[in-house]
């Protein structure tokens, strides 16, 4: 096991265990705050810029300022250098806003490696139940005054309906809306094979969180003999669909196995999609 670092902006690699946040933090106080997460492959995290550019957007639309790219492409450098080549990691950056009161903003990057469990999901499939999350698919994308589709620190939602997952014994939930339609899930998106074009739910739309993973794949969805499309999908269609996979920048693609007690059969498609992201899947 490598241990994890953290690097400060503006103080550099620092112990692990070293305070970085001082208590009235509106990262704490109000979850004010934003983050993204890489996988670190070869040393180098994975669709970096895409991670970055996101971040950017999410920035500009709760006006948190950001430092310049460069000290943040400089920051993640910082803590990942020297990081073993064989071993996979997840690289964390995080900005807050800052000190109640006004203050500039908290950066910080983490870096650990990747759980057991995240490489054993891409092996072993997944089991999702649905959660209503209580609003019409297209019913944020159309307010304005809400940043929809942004990587924010306030996932008190998120781990709320983690943590009813793991009460129901499943391992994932996938959000439906109150009009019937899949969205996402808390830590990941939703992709699925419908007969040879792989699909995703079209952030724009429904105010989702943009998945980069999911974006790379749909632009690559032809080098493994599929074309691509974002659309809508309810959770009868993805039961009757090719294949369905979760996605994130941790866990990579992951299928899914069982959806709200269906079990479904595995894909063909599972392991030439996971080849073509390139996420190392545990033998076994």
């Amino acid at each position: 096991m490598v241990a994890a670092r953290l690097a400060v902006l503006g103080r550099g690699r620092v112990p692990a265990g070293e305070a970085v946040l001082r208590g009235d933090d509106l990262g704490v106080l109000r979850g004010d705050g934003l983050f993204e997460t890489m996988h670190l492959r070869s040393g180098r995290p994975w669709l970096r810029e895409a991670h970055l550019e996101r971040m950017a957007r999410s920035a500009k639309a709760v006006e948190l300022p950001l430092p310049p790219a460069e000290a943040l492409v400089a920051l993640l450098d910082e803590v990942a250098e020297g990081w073993p080549v064989d071993v996979e990691g997840a690289l964390r950056l995080v900005c807050t806003r800052g000190p109640e009161g006004g203050g500039p903003p908290t950066v910080y990057a983490t870096l650990a490696e990747v759980p057991a469990s995240a490489r054993d999901a891409r092996r072993d499939a997944i089991t999702v139940a649905t959660l209503p999350l209580g609003v019409p698919a297209r019913a944020r994308a159309g307010l304005d005054w809400l940043p929809a589709g942004v990587k924010s620190t306030s996932y008190a939602v998120s781990t709320a309906a983690r943590r009813w997952a793991s009460r129901t014994g499943v391992d994932d939930v996938l959000w439906i809306s109150s009009d019937g339609y899949a969205l996402e899930g808390p830590i990941a998106n939703v992709v699925w094979l419908a007969g040879d074009v792989l699909c995703t739910v079209p952030a724009a739309d429904t105010g989702i969180l943009p998945g980069t993973t999911a974006a790379w794949l749909l632009a690559h969805a032809d080098e493994a003999g599929l074309g691509a499309d974002e659309r809508m999908a309810t959770p009868a269609d993805l039961v009757a669909a090719d294949g369905v996979w979760f996605t994130s920048s941790v866990r990579g693609l992951v299928e899914v196995r069982a959806l709200d007690g269906v079990d479904r059969p595995r894909s063909a498609y599972t392991g030439r999609l996971q080849a073509l992201v390139g996420f190392p899947v545990p033998s076994g």
